[in-house]
């Protein structure tokens, strides 16, 4: 279930005040390939273990949150560095 647009426009990431997207398909195949190969952490330092269907990138590309069962999980500790 996609995030709808009025949530989109308000949305904006915790940490820096950035506003966010919906991640491109390519973004979530990468992040999903690490989640599969088992090295991937959030920013709390906790392996991700489950594969993501949505995300939302922060506007400079380096922070992904993922969206969870159509709920964005804004919190920057459960967030995914890109870079």
């Amino acid at each position: 279930m996609p995030v709808s647009q009025e949530l989109l426009e308000i949305l904006v990431c915790p940490e820096t005040k950035q506003r966010v997207a919906p991640a491109a398909d390519e973004i979530i195949r990468q992040v999903n390939t690490r989640i599969e190969a088992g090295d991937l952490r959030n920013r709390g330092g906790d392996a991700v273990g489950k594969a993501i269907s949505e995300g939302l990138l922060r506007e400079d590309g380096k922070v992904l949150y993922i969206v969870d069962d159509g709920i964005p999980v804004m919190l920057v500790e459960e967030s995914i560095e890109l870079s």
